[in-house]
């Protein structure tokens, strides 16, 4: 469908039989304004609170302006901003009421055209949004109740794990880096094998190294590591700690504050571990995962956090709403006969964006027809892209791809992924 009939249809939905309401989310006290079809205020603004008995003091308020105003239905618009906003629209939603999401972005600038003033009050933003609904420049909410529910709580699990195992490794760098810089050279990925871990948790520094001696290391090691390690690497270690230029002081604190970081660290792997497992189980539970997971180079977690991020694929109409979705939708920059070329919006899921270019760079690597794809794009005659630009294409390919594997429930064939235009260029080249 195209953006101009999805607008018509919203603005179609607002009816003189229309009641609209805008509410401003907050913490503890919101506020709710409401205007008719013209965009003409009803009534006074009415301040409730982020609770129980606020909600069905809001509820009794609409249902109540609604039958004076000879309103047959109500519309509730709010803004998605911080995460306050989803147990009111999840309670407005259960009681039968439409509610729409306004862009916080467009809030801001036509609360500017209004009054030609940058002032920020919630009473004032109430309005705003009840007459940028009025306007059709909302959509839909989706909050799902299903297994893509499960997805998107399970990917944002994740991802915040993913973040805390990041900083926890930054910081153990940034520890070690001080008082034993020769650790990395003797381990080149400190944070991922078994001895590594091992010898972080027990004896981490220098002086502790040396205390033990190669035996000792040695010792401590094969505890963590059932097959037999490497004395080589282990006297690395120890004349690497007899050769340091890391700092001497503090150091009993230091170890304590390594090994607590490195204790973290491995439960935080423990919790990515189960939490992949369960994306697993969860993605046994659909039927499209199944024609999905036949494309070559996407894995369990990357589909599990995709679906997460775009919920339900038979939702969208065309796969050009998923990449609206992403904000991979492309906007010129332009002003009179100055063009500064094509960008993508952004306007979009950052999360959603980021497992597109992990899956992206994976089937760039794996997948023959990617490959083809990404070179040609990068290698054209006219109009060669970059590399960043190339894995924006391949992540919009990865989305309509989702889409129509899913609609049609088909699995992955490769003589079908191009069409003929797109196979007669890539022959050419």
């Amino acid at each position: 469908m195209e953006r101009g009939s999805r607008s018509n249809k919203k603005l179609e939905a607002i009816t003189s039989s229309t009641l609209v309401v805008g509410v401003d989310i907050a913490k503890k006290m919101q506020w709710a304004r409401f205007v008719d079809y013209r965009g003409i205020e009803i009534g006074k603004a009415v301040k409730f609170s982020n609770d129980k008995l606020g909600f069905e003091t809001i509820v009794a308020e609409i249902e109540r302006r609604c039958k004076e105003n000879n309103a047959e239905k109500a519309i509730i618009g709010m803004e998605p901003t911080g995460h306050y906003w989803k147990a009111l629209a999840n309670y407005l939603t259960k009681k039968g009421f439409t509610v729409v999401l306004v862009n916080p972005y467009h809030t801001k600038k036509a609360k500017e055209l209004d009054d030609n003033s940058q002032t920020k009050s919630d009473k004032k933003d109430a309005l705003t949004i009840a007459k940028l609904v009025k306007d059709g420049r909302y959509y839909e909410t989706y909050l799902p109740h299903d297994v893509y529910a499960e997805l998107r709580v399970l990917t944002a699990s994740r991802i915040g794990l993913s973040k805390r195992k990041s900083a926890i490794e930054n910081t153990l760098t940034a520890v070690l880096d001080e008082y034993f810089p020769e650790f990395a050279t003797v381990f080149k990925k400190p944070y991922k094998g078994k001895a590594s871990m091992r010898i972080l948790k027990t004896c981490p520094l220098p002086r502790d190294i040396l205390s033990m001696g190669i035996d000792g290391v040695l010792a401590e090691v094969k505890q963590a590591v059932k097959k037999s390690v490497g004395r080589k690497k282990v006297t690395k270690l120890v004349e690497a700690a007899k050769e340091t230029v890391g700092v001497d002081y503090g150091e009993a604190a230091a170890t304590f504050r390594i090994q607590k970081l490195a204790e973290e660290l491995e439960l935080i792997n423990q919790q990515m571990q189960q939490t992949e497992e369960r994306m697993q189980a969860v993605l046994d539970k659909l039927e499209i995962s199944k024609y999905l997971l036949s494309v070559k180079g996407i894995g369990v977690v990357s589909l599990a956090m995709c679906l997460g991020e775009t919920g339900d694929p038979m939702r969208f109409e065309d796969a050009r709403q998923m990449v609206r979705l992403a904000g991979y939708n492309l906007i010129e920059n332009s002003s009179g006969g100055n063009k500064s070329g094509t960008s993508i919006s952004k306007r979009g899921r950052k999360n959603l964006r980021c497992v597109l270019y992990q899956i992206s760079l994976t089937m760039v690597a794996t997948n023959p027809e990617m490959r083809q794809l990404y070179n040609y794009l990068k290698t054209r005659k006219e109009n060669p892209l970059k590399k960043m630009q190339a894995l924006v294409v391949i992540s919009k390919k990865v989305l309509t791809l989702i889409f129509t594997l899913a609609k049609k429930k088909e699995y992955y064939t490769p003589t079908k992924m191009f069409g003929e235009v797109r196979r007669n260029q890539l022959q050419a080249a």
